[in-house]
C-alpha cells in the first residue's frame, strides 16, 4: 500500500493544498512556520482519523474557516483507494473509505500503516510508563489486528473488578465475588502479556542494530517489563488475592498488565533516567525504525514514516545513517527540513522534493514521480 497524494482543505494553516508523495523518500522543505509540520500532521490525520499532535480536533480547523477535510489517495495490488476525514466544531467527525462511511479508519484492513517522529514524541522515551504501554499496544495491534480483542477484554474485565472494589468498599458487595472476576481477569491478562512479550522479542534485535547504526553505543536494548511474574492464570489469581486488601484500601486494582512498562536502555541503564537528550532521541528513532522493519516483514509493506525536523538535531554521520536505514527497509518516508542539504541524497533522482511556500505546496518536477 503506497500513499500517492494528500489533499487538505481548511486544515491548520492551509486553505487548500495538494501534495504528491513519491514511492520512496519525499522531502518537504520550507522555512520555519511555513506549514511543513501541519502537512505531515494532515497525512497522519487522513490515515488514522486522529491527530498526532493534539487530542482536540478543534485546533485543526483553520481560523475563521469552515469544516476541514483531508483526503488521502493510495494504491495497492487491488487498485486505488481514498480515505477522507471531515470535521467541523460542534459536529461529529465524518470518515470514509472508498466513499463508504466508516466509524474508525483504524479498523480498515486496507488502510496504510503510518509511523511518526515528532520532537514532542521524546516523551515516549522519557515520559510515564502509560505512554509506552499505549504505544506497545498500538504496535501489537498493527502486527496482529485480531489480537486487539485481548487488550479490550482485559480493559473490560479490569473495569468490572474495579467496580466491584467500589461496591465492596461501600458495603454493597461481597468479597467472595472476586473469585470469579479474578479468574476472568487472569485469562485476559496472560493473553495480553504474551502479545506484548512476543512483540518486544521480535523487535529487540532490529532495535539494537538500528540504534548501533545511528551511533547509540553501549549495548542498546529494549525489554518488556511486566508487573506480574505469573506464568499461568492460577498464579496471576494468587497475586491478585495477595493484594486484595491493599486494592480495597485504594479502591482500584494496582497489579496487572495495566502497570507494565517497556524498558529502553543502553549499558543496562534506562535512557529515560540516564540518557542524554540526544541519546533519547536516537533511542526513539531506533525504536520506530525497528518496529517499521518488523511490520514490513510481517505485512509485506513497511509503514509510511513521517519524520518532522529530525535532521536538525543530528550530526552529518547520523543523518546519513538514518537515510540509509530508511532506504534499506523500503517503503515510503516523508521528511520535513528547513534545508535540503540536511538530508543526504535529497538531490537524487529517486527523491520527491516538495517546497512549502505562501500556504502552497510546490511540486519539484525534476524529482522522481
Amino acid at each position: 500500500m503506497a500513499i500517492t497524494a494528500v489533499t487538505v482543505r481548511d486544515f491548520r494553516s492551509y486553505h487548500e493544498a495538494t501534495a504528491m508523495l513519491g514511492g520512496g523518500l519525499t522531502v518537504l522543505c520550507g522555512p520555519n512556520g511555513a506549514g511543513k509540520t501541519n502537512l505531515l500532521e494532515a497525512v497522519y490525520f487522513g490515515c488514522t482519523g486522529r491527530s498526532c499532535r493534539t487530542a482536540n480536533d478543534r485546533e485543526l480547523v483553520r481560523f475563521h474557516a469552515g469544516p476541514l477535510r483531508v483526503s488521502v489517495g493510495s494504491e495497492d495490488a487491488s487498485g486505488r483507494h481514498e480515505m477522507s476525514v471531515g470535521f467541523a466544531p460542534g459536529e461529529s467527525k465524518r470518515m470514509t473509505f472508498d466513499g463508504a462511511s466508516v466509524e474508525r479508519l483504524l479498523d480498515i484492513p486496507e488502510r496504510p500503516l503510518v509511523s511518526v517522529f515528532l520532537p514532542d514524541r521524546l516523551e515516549l522515551i522519557k515520559g510515564v510508563p502509560a505512554l509506552r504501554r499505549a504505544h506497545l499496544d498500538q504496535y501489537v495491534a498493527a502486527l496482529w489486528p485480531a489480537r486487539v480483542v485481548h487488550r479490550r477484554s482485559y480493559a473490560a474485565a479490569l473495569a468490572q473488578r474495579n467496580a466491584l472494589l467500589a461496591r465492596v468498599r461501600a458495603g454493597r458487595g461481597s468479597i467472595a465475588s472476586f473469585e470469579a472476576w479474578d479468574a476472568q481477569l487472569a485469562g485476559h491478562a496472560l493473553a495480553l502479556m504474551s502479545d506484548r512479550r512476543e512483540a518486544v522479542e521480535r523487535t529487540a534485535d532490529a532495535f539494537a542494530e538500528s540504534a548501533a547504526r545511528l551511533g547509540l553505543g553501549g549495548e542498546p536494548a529494549i525489554a518488556y517489563r511486566p508487573r506480574s511474574r505469573a506464568a499461568s492464570a492460577e498464579e496471576f489469581v494468587e497475586e491478585l488475592k495477595a493484594r486484595l486488601e491493599s486494592d480495597l484500601e485504594r479502591g482500584f486494582t494496582g497489579h496487572g498488565p495495566h502497570r507494565d512498562d517497556l524498558l529502553v536502555s543502553r549499558e543496562g541503564r534506562e535512557l529515560r533516567t540516564y540518557g542524554s537528550q540526544g541519546q533519547q532521541r536516537i533511542g526513539l528513532l531506533a525504536l520506530l525504525l525497528a518496529e517499521r522493519e518488523v511490520l514490513g516483514s510481517a505485512r509485506d509493506e513497511p509503514p509510511l514514516m513521517l519524520l518532522d525536523d529530525v535532521m536538525s538535531e543530528l550530526d552529518a554521520s547520523r543523518r546519513g545513517a538514518l537515510v540509509e536505514l530508511l532506504r534499506a527497509s523500503g517503503g515510503q518516508a516523508l521528511i520535513t527540513t528547513t534545508d535540503l542539504e540536511h538530508v543526504p541524497g535529497a538531490d537524487g533522482p529517486d527523491v520527491r522534493r516538495l517546497v512549502v511556500s505562501g500556504g502552497a505546496v510546490l511540486q519539484d518536477l525534476s524529482a522522481a514521480a
